[in-house]
């Protein structure tokens, strides 16, 4: 599936920075399904997003700067506010009236845990994910990374409900090399995407101990996921001591082979039973062991389940795609494929 030729992918929403890389005074960009963003803070301190592209002379917006809350062109200065309208012409005399012409597409844009997202579409589909623990005082939020990969956000999200993967992928971290059968799992589909249930035995090595509270070796995880349609989902692992660890991640779609990685997790404990750092080190080193395999894959993931082979445990993947088939039949779209162009 190319995702750029769906246009019902740029019904959802995506995050695709943290706030803390919105400059007062300057603008960002980022491309999102294709589409080049410029990104600022208004007057309100509210993220933006427009095209990146000026109506005047198509320079790009995001090389200019903010002022007044809106972002000012470097090639001649016309300002544009949060709604794409230009406010602003300084080559214009101060009583003429600016031409309604005279904009951009804006988009929808809005802050949440922390991070930009956007949509593309006027109407989401489904609201931004709720992830409540994230919202929940009592808990900490702790930013993981935010990169660019070099693979499809269907091969990220398979392979994060992927139990079989562990012994092998995950050999250095927590996986256990001896028993490559995968943990069973239950799942449910729920609208727009799905729910799993599992538990899994993991290995503990010396410092993940430490970032558990758990002076053993090996343990019993209980994971709840939820896969958010399309490219999002949260891992909610539970310890047996208590200790509540929640992953989210996005595969936002740069374009159709690079997909922008965002991870924070959030924790039921505190800096000094375990300095945040130890965590996103620990869990830094899991996700670069997907990396290196998911940046090896096809891009293009195919939605006909007669274009690559199963096993059962790939049932997470196998509904995925279904959900997504019958997305895009709803939409009235055919999945577009390298194949197919």
């Amino acid at each position: 599936m190319l995702v750029t030729q769906q246009p019902v992918l740029r019904d959802f929403w995506y995050p695709v920075m943290p706030c803390s890389q919105l400059l007062p005074d300057r603008p960002r960009s980022f491309q999102l399904l294709g589409q080049k963003l410029a990104i600022w803070l208004d007057s309100a301190g509210r993220p933006s997003a427009i095209a990146d592209r000026c109506c005047h002379r198509s320079a790009q917006l995001s090389q200019g700067v903010t002022h007044d809350g809106c972002i000012r062109c470097p090639y001649h200065g016309w300002s544009f506010d949060r709604n794409g309208a230009c406010v602003n012409v300084p080559q214009f005399e101060p009583e003429a009236k600016i031409p309604a012409s005279y904009r951009v597409p804006a988009f929808r844009c809005a802050e949440r845990y922390g991070y930009v997202w956007v949509c593309l579409s006027d109407q989401p589909r489904q609201p931004i994910p709720p992830i409540l623990e994230a919202e929940d005082p009592s808990h900490r939020l702790i930013p993981q990374f935010d990169e660019t990969w070099h693979c499809g956000g269907l091969r990220m999200m398979e392979n994060a409900f992927d139990n079989a993967h562990f012994s092998f992928v995950h050999a250095d971290s927590f996986g256990d090399k001896q028993q490559p059968i995968p943990a069973s799992l239950e799942i449910t589909p729920v609208e727009q995407g799905l729910v799993m249930k599992t538990q899994v035995p993991v290995a503990n090595p010396p410092q993940q101990q430490k970032n558990l509270g758990i002076a053993t070796a090996t343990t019993l995880r209980t994971n709840e996921q939820i896969w958010y349609m399309p490219f999002c989902r949260t891992l909610k692992i539970t310890y047996p001591n208590g200790l509540m660890h929640l992953i989210f991640t996005a595969a936002t779609p740069i374009s159709d082979h690079a997909s922008q990685i965002i991870q924070f997790c959030v924790r039921n404990d505190t800096e000094a039973d375990a300095p945040a750092a130890d965590i996103i080190a620990f869990d830094r080193q899991v996700t670069l062991e997907d990396k290196a395999i998911l940046e090896s894959t096809d891009y293009d993931t195919p939605l006909a389940l007669s274009a690559e082979q199963h096993m059962p445990s790939d049932q997470p993947g196998i509904l995925m795609r279904k959900q997504l088939s019958a997305l895009l039949k709803a939409a009235g779209e055919t999945e577009q494929c390298r194949a197919a162009s």
